[in-house]
């Protein structure tokens, strides 16, 4: 999976704002706060509001809020309305992908690596983000990428 800059952008807007506890922050606020360029983050943010995941409150103290509680919004639910599905191949469907000999078991790999994703990116939410919890999971799986890391460079 790879993950581009858009999706990167709007999962820290997402953050900053989920850290905001419905104050609403403007573009510029966000911009500021995470480093984005402004002229991309509002077409980030108009697809974040098309996907009613932010909402924007009009008036002199305006900007843009959560449209749900942080804890009910995932980081799945981001990176699906930015970038599409988590894993496909080909834009086919996993359960019904099939390859021929020495193939045969790839797409278990490919539907391993899908489950794998959404184990992290579906439990995650913008609450744990904001309060710097994060699921069980997920501090697993880092654990796991830090020893690796450490494996391979000895």
């Amino acid at each position: 999976m790879r993950i581009t800059a858009k999706t990167d952008y709007a999962v820290r807007a997402m953050a900053e704002l989920a850290a905001a506890q419905d104050a609403p922050l403007t573009a510029d606020e966000l911009s500021a706060r995470q480093n984005i360029p402004v002229r991309f983050l509002f077409g980030i943010l108009r697809e974040l509001r098309l996907a009613h995941l932010v909402r924007s409150v009009r008036g002199p103290t305006g900007g843009y809020v959560l449209a749900q509680p942080p804890a009910e919004i995932t980081l799945a639910a981001v990176i699906r309305a930015m970038d599409g599905p988590l894993a496909n191949v080909r834009d086919l469907s996993l359960s019904d992908l099939e390859y021929p000999g020495a193939a045969a078991v790839l797409p278990d790999v490919w539907r391993a690596v899908r489950t794998s994703l959404r184990q992290v990116l579906e439990t995650t939410t913008f609450a744990d983000l904001a309060s710097g919890a994060l699921p069980d999971v997920v501090r697993d799986r880092a654990r796991e990428y830090i020893d690796d890391v450490r494996n391979y460079s000895e």
